[in-house]
């Protein structure tokens, strides 16, 4: 449309333009139909056999916290320390 026609059209709200994208997608050289999980962990057998060399593995993430220590425990000593100033002081 002219742009004269297209701005009177849309002063009477009775065009509406759209942005419209389309995208090509094409198998790619990594393509594969079935689902390869990769391996995360170096067994002895597999250095024993050197499949290792031909196995996909994941990548090691540095950057990973781990878990968190599930708590800490007092000493054995400072418990026995606790426990007689415990009796000291009920004593007076």
């Amino acid at each position: 449309l002219p742009e004269r026609e297209r701005a009177e059209l849309k002063r009477r709200k009775l065009l509406l333009e759209m942005t419209l994208k389309s995208y090509w997608i094409r198998k790619g050289s990594a393509f594969s139909t079935a689902v390869a999980r990769p391996e995360t962990e170096l067994t002895p057998e597999m250095i024993a056999t050197g499949s290792w060399r031909q196995l996909p593995f994941k990548p090691y993430n540095f950057s990973s916290l781990g878990l968190p220590p599930a708590c800490g425990h007092l000493h054995p000593l400072l418990k026995v320390r606790s426990e007689l100033r415990q009796i000291f002081l009920e004593m007076g």
